[in-house]
Order: structure tokens, then sequence, then C-alpha cells
């Protein structure tokens, strides 16, 4: 679509700007529009596309500015060359700028518009008119908000909710690497609905949410002693303990602010600790026996952000703003205390698509070369581990990562042919599907960047991670292996050892 941007704004100086300096204002608009504006513009742009004051006019301590534009310099980047200039201008004069008030702010889109276009509900958009063929918003914007770029980002936005409804987004990628050929297969129902027959694990009372018994997490321990064993020490990873509540401020920096909201739990804290404050919820308790929801919710602050969702991001702020030294790296890590918390907007399915879920989350950084070389050893070291050590029938293929989703950059284009993530994958014989049961991401400068993290030698930093996650391990070993010890690898059914049958109901 074809945007164009339209801006009044008032200058304010310190003082009443005198008669003899609107020559000099005059000769300062002429140099931007002829000169300054158009600098960085392709060569060939249309007159109508640059960034161009049409007006101006000055009364007291007040320049008042016109300025329209198409795609490029843009009225705000416009405006914001032309103080530079006419804070010089003015300053001969003895004039200081004090104030910049954006009076009016229009963006027009023409072009098809798509059919069931919602503009988003933004504090910045004012009014909004939707035709078939054009888009005309008003923005209520301060100068603080246009240095911050805020019309930028909302066209941004706006076009990728009509590419979105034109061609259904862009599809995203899935390439076939490696797959292992058919296994021989010793069960064909349901893993979760065997493991609650058997009485391994039971319904918890919050959604998407298991209590593990002994058998369960038997397995669960096994297959975390072959990772340590088989990858862990052998690629000398370090373990760290993780926070798994997350402030906004790491999700800002990680670039999950951009789309995790409807898959978080969120956190809020009391707004005071004082009993006296908190008695009439016990009291209602007391004489009611149900907990007063909607009284504790006027009584809380926030949310400050939420359950861990992706593990690796609460790390960052460890290595915040630092330089990393060049002997130090690469940096390997590992963190495994405690539980992430996603609410599965697809819906939840067994013990492989829940709400919380056990997993160890593998984390390294270093120059692009280390990254990816670490990448390769753990792409070996799994390959070892499905073929040889659980004996699984599994793929893997390249995908598109979380991130390049979430920017529109589905086909990777202007991307680093290794940054990117490898999905593996474990065929499920009693439905007939492929399960995602492990992952190895090189995210490139992603995080390093959002955390300002440097190296020393100047290079780029780079960083990967990969999760493991024991529900899904545990749902594609069981599909195809099943609950007979005797069909299992050997040393899997050695280290899990004699399974313990603790409960007897009556």
């Amino acid at each position: 679509m074809f945007v164009r941007f339209a801006l009044t704004a008032d200058l304010q100086f310190s003082g009443e700007i005198p008669a003899e300096a609107a020559e000099a204002v005059e000769k300062t608009v002429t140099d931007s529009n002829t000169v300054m504006f158009r600098r960085g513009v392709p060569k060939g742009a249309a007159e109508d596309e640059i960034g161009r004051i049409t007006d101006w006019k000055i009364e007291g301590n007040t320049l008042s500015l016109a300025i329209e534009s198409g795609p490029y310099t843009r009225v705000h980047d416009a405006l914001f060359r032309f103080r530079k200039q006419i804070t010089a201008t003015l300053g001969r004069f003895r004039l200081g700028l004090r104030d910049i008030l954006v009076t009016r702010y229009e963006i027009t889109l023409t072009g098809p518009v798509p059919e069931g276009l919602k503009i988003p509900t933004l504090p910045f958009i004012s009014s909004a008119v939707v035709t078939a063929e054009t888009i005309e918003l008003s923005l209520q914007v301060s100068a603080t908000d246009l240095e911050q770029k805020i019309p930028d980002r909302i066209v941004k936005l706006v076009e990728e909710k009509i590419e979105a409804l034109t061609y259904g987004g862009k599809g995203e990628h899935w390439e076939l690497l490696y797959e292992s050929g058919k296994k021989e297969r010793f069960f064909n129902g349901d893993p979760t609905a065997e493991m609650i027959e058997r009485g391994w694990i039971k319904h918890a009372l919050s959604r998407g949410q298991w209590i593990h018994g002994p058998q369960s997490v038997q397995l669960f321990r096994a297959f975390e002693q072959i990772v340590m064993e088989e990858i862990i020490k052998t690629l000398g990873f370090t373990e760290m303990i993780f926070p798994k509540l997350v402030p906004w401020e790491v999700w800002e920096k990680s670039g999950h602010a951009k789309g995790v909201y409807p898959e978080i739990y969120y956190v809020c804290t009391p707004k005071t600790r004082d009993p006296a404050y908190w008695e009439e919820v016990g009291d209602y308790f007391k004489v009611t026996g149900e907990v007063p929801v909607e009284m504790i919710r006027e009584k809380v602050d926030g949310p400050i952000g939420g359950l861990c969702y992706a593990q690796c991001p609460s790390f960052w702020p460890f290595v915040q703003g630092q330089t990393l030294a060049s002997d130090c790296l690469p940096i390997r890590l590992f963190d495994r205390s405690g539980t992430s918390h996603r609410y599965e907007s697809g819906g939840i399915h067994g013990i492989e698509r829940v709400d919380e879920f056990h997993r160890i989350e593998i984390l390294w950084l270093g120059t692009p070369e280390q990254v990816v070389e670490t990448a390769d050893k753990l792409h070996a070291a799994y390959k070892h581990l499905f073929d040889e050590v659980l004996d699984l029938e599994w793929r893997s293929a390249k995908v598109t990562p979380w991130f390049m989703a979430q920017e529109g950059m589905l086909d990777g284009e202007g991307v680093n042919e290794r940054i990117g993530t490898t999905d593996y994958e474990a065929y499920l014989p009693y439905s007939d599907s492929w399960l995602e049961f492990q992952n190895v991401s090189v995210n490139g400068d992603k995080y390093p960047k959002g955390f300002n993290v440097k190296v020393q030698t100047g290079k780029d930093c780079w960083s990967g991670c990969s999760g493991i996650g024991l529900e899904r391990w545990t749902a594609s070993f069981l599909a195809q292996k099943g609950f007979d010890m005797n069909n299992w690898p050997e040393r899997v059914a050695a280290l899990v050892g004699q399974q313990k049958e603790l409960f007897r109901f009556l």
C-alpha cells in the first residue's frame, strides 16, 4: 500500500521571534526542502514521496509548521531534522527551543483493503476511517512518541494485519533434514490414557497440569540422567538457576512482548501485606467456604509479569550490559530448577501438550562460529541418543524460529542461513502423527543485542538454546515402546529399575 503522512506542529521558543528572523527561517525551510530532506532518499523518488514543509508562520514565540510526505523522510523525521537546523538559525537571535507541540498527525494508506480489517485499538489512534481502498488514521501523539517512531510502528502493524487477511500470512518454513526409518513398535495406544489407567499420573486441579506418580518420575529421572551423561557432561555445560517469575522488562528485551500475551500465566502482587487490608477476604471464606476472587482482584497490583514461558530469557539479565572476555567463550549453561507454564492456545492434550511442564533448558553463547559449532555438536549428540540409546523412530526438520515468525520473516529473508531452529519429531503410532519433542535453535544476535551483550574482540555475540521437555520425551518413548520394560532399550530399563508401586486404593 502507498502511505502518506501529514503533520502540523508548534515549535515554541524561549522568547518572541523578531520580524527580522523571518528571512532566516524562510531560508532554513527552503534548504530543508531542497537539500536536507532529500538525504538518503532513493534516486528517482517522486516529489510527493519526499517530506516537505508546505506551510509555516511565526506568531509570538511560536513557529508553526505544516509538513507532508510519502514514504521517504517521513514527516516526523523531517520535523526532527528541521529542529536541528532551526535551533541553530534562531540561536543567532538568542532564542532557544523550549517545546514541540504536535497539533495534528494524519496517516493515509491507499490500496485494496481486505474485508474484516480491524484497526488496532491503541491510545495513539484517535480516529480511523476505513473504506475498500483507503485507511485514514488520525493520531494523538507527542514529540516523544514521534522520536520513538510510534507512527512507523502503527503503519507496520496495520500492513501486517492487511497481509495476514490478504494472504493468510506467510507459510512457516519446514524442511526435512533426516529420517531414522521405521523402528519396531510395541504399543498402539494413547500413552497418557494408559498412564492414567495404571495409576502413574492423575489430573491435578489446575488446567493442563498433572500429578506424576513414582513410575512416571522414574522415567523422567532416567531421561534426565541420560541427558546429563551424554550431553551436559560430554559437551561441558554448567548448571545455573534461572528465575521462574519473569518481569515485563525481560520479555521486552527478549522480543516475547510482541505476542506472548495469549499464552502466559500472569503474576500479580498484593497492594499491601497489612493483615487488616485482607481481613475481609479471610472472613468471607470463613463464612462461605468460597474464595472471593472478585474481591481479591481489587486488592492486587499488576500484573508485574508472568510465570516462566520459555526458560532462557530469564538468564540474560545476568550478563546484561556486559562485555564478555574472549577467553571465557563459549559459555555453555543449563537450567533444570523448576517448571515452565504456558497457556496452550491450541488446546491441551495428554502429557505432551500441557500448561505446566518440566524441562531442561540448554543455553550457550559466544562468537557466531562458536555458537554454530556447539549447535552442530548438540545435533550429533541428539542423533546418537535417539538412534542408539532410546531407539526411537524420529525425524528432524529445519523450521522457522519463534522470533522470525513474530517479526514476519517466515521465509528467512535476509537472515544468515545458520540462524534458525531444528525440530525433532517422534512418530506416534496411535494417532499416525508426529510430535515435536526436541529442538535446537541458533538465535543469532537476538538476545545479545536485546540485552546489550558484547564480546571483547568486537565480533558479534550470538546465542543458542535447546529445550528438553521431559513430558514430550516420555510421551514419545511410551507411544512407541509401550509399558512392558522387556521391550525398552537396555539402558533406559536399567536406569528406571524396578517400578515402585506405593499406592493401593480400596
